[in-house]
């Protein structure tokens, strides 16, 4: 074997196998760790991280993350379905979420995910978000604003008349604030008078549940709605569920 041949043999060897595969992603591995045996780097686990933490990550909340994702969303799709979640993207959000998986044959499969239920103030306060952003859209507007005291005053003004505890109820529409700040919904500060409103708003509240609970706020206030409803009415699942808004990682 020639001196040329020698070379061309080892340079040869040097090339990884399937270097121009396109789909070499899905099984290429980098160890992180001792005994690492996980088959994404570190940008792509960072992607599932977020999204198996987050109820939900958007292009302004996780700008690294999304790029990452909307790059080959098929990578992290089959990771969500090995743990029974199915990924979602809305393109023109920019929103990404996850909702657990249905059997063809009905039932359910196990799950990662928990139901939670909204305050009365935080349903109130999630209609108003919807609302605004949806007045918005309509506008030609892109990005929605609102105000603290704004906020404030309008579940204010859906007080129930036999509430009577006014300084409960004010502190009750606080916390539904700082829990739509947490959920990732109302983006600034905790101390901000001001707030952009996120575009994942809208696949949080699709425009028909959004009918529903307003229809339920009205029985409400008219004292028409039983407690069982409303709790129907506010019970959180996954983003786009047919029965209303978010899940969460269980603990």
């Amino acid at each position: 074997m020639s001196v040329d041949e020698t070379s061309s043999t080892c340079a040869a060897a040097d090339i990884p196998l399937g270097w121009d595969d396109p789909e070499r992603e899905l099984t290429s591995r980098v160890s992180l760790f001792e005994g690492d045996e996980g088959g994404l780097e570190l940008p792509q686990r960072r992607v599932l991280v977020a999204l198996l933490k987050q109820r939900f990550i958007t292009a302004q909340s996780h700008p690294k993350e999304w790029k990452t994702l909307t790059a080959n969303p098929r990578l992290f799709r089959s990771r969500l379905n090995d743990l029974f979640l199915t990924l979602h993207l809305d393109a023109t959000r920019e929103v990404a979420y996850k909702r657990p998986a249905v059997p063809e044959g009905g039932g359910r499969f196990p799950t990662l995910l928990h139901d939670t239920a909204w305050s009365r103030e935080e349903t109130i306060l999630l209609v108003y978000l919807r609302t605004r952003s949806r007045s918005e859209e309509v506008a030609g507007t892109s990005r929605t604003y609102v105000d603290r005291q704004d906020i404030l005053e309008h579940i204010v003004s859906l007080r129930p008349a036999h509430a009577t505890d006014h300084a409960a109820d004010g502190r009750r529409a606080v916390k539904a604030i700082e829990s739509l700040i947490r959920a990732g919904l109302l983006i600034g500060p905790s101390t901000a008078e001001r707030f952009e409103v996120s575009p994942a708003i809208d696949v949080v509240l699709p425009l028909e549940r959004l009918q529903d609970l307003l229809r339920w706020l009205k029985a409400s206030d008219r004292g028409e709605a039983s407690d069982e409803s409303a709790t129907g009415s506010i019970r959180c699942s996954d983003p786009d569920a047919t029965d209303a808004a978010i899940s969460e990682e269980a603990p």
